[in-house]
């Protein structure tokens, strides 16, 4: 059993990877072979609509046209039995890397038939980790919940995913010395308050996660 996990942050140690590490450390303890992931470290674009993927007995049909630092990922990716990705939430949705990403891994396999179907070679069990500076209780959460939960349709369509879970991880701390950055809007003490005592169950809540995606492998 292979779980990959998926990093879209630009930042390779930050909230996200933290988080994904120990989704993957959940995974493990449930005898799962794991490897991160880093997108920040690839050379690739986004997906180019040029439907290289959906030609008739074209070369590359039902699989990416490009030819990038992605393409052996998503190879990977399409090859485990489980993925859990993960982006920080920057201006309200993904990162631009983590969209790239997703455009790339989904495109290829969804058939435009009628009713939609997938090429896609197997199933794959799916999570999906976001991390953001809003608060859980904030009214913006409902806005950002709503748009991000959209894609959790597409791993059901694409990938026979039955388990598809999302773990949403608040009030980030973003800086290891707020005063050394423009940040007034932010209670640094509170900030270093959430990060010693609440990250730490939201690492435990990834670990979790973990443990199910490998079961449900």
């Amino acid at each position: 059993m292979k779980i990959i996990a998926v990093n879209g942050s630009p930042r390779k140690n930050g909230n996200t990877a933290e988080i994904l590490k120990c989704v993957l450390e959940g995974a493990a303890a449930k005898g799962a072979e794991t490897e991160l992931i880093q997108l920040a470290e690839l050379d690739f674009s986004g997906c180019k609509s040029c439907f290289g993927c959906k030609l008739k007995n074209g070369r590359s049909y039902g699989k990416c046209a490009l030819s990038d630092g992605l393409t052996p990922v998503l190879e990977k990716v399409a090859a485990a039995d489980g993925v859990v990705m993960g982006s920080p939430i920057y201006f309200s949705a993904e990162t631009g890397l983590y969209r790239n990403f997703l455009e790339r891994l989904f495109f290829p396999f969804l058939k435009y038939s009628d009713p939609p179907s997938s090429v896609a070679p197997k199933r794959l069990q799916t999570a999906f980790v976001y991390t953001m500076n809003v608060r859980e209780n904030d009214p913006a959460f409902e806005g950002y919940k709503a748009y991000l939960e959209k894609t959790h349709f597409f791993p059901k369509l694409i990938f026979s995913s039955t388990f598809v879970e999302a773990l949403y991880v608040h009030d980030t701390f973003q800086f290891s010395d707020y005063s050394l950055y423009e940040s007034e809007m932010f209670d640094a003490a509170a900030k270093a308050e959430v990060r010693k005592n609440r990250f730490p169950q939201d690492c435990r809540r990834a670990f979790e996660l973990g443990g199910r995606l490998a079961e449900s492998c």
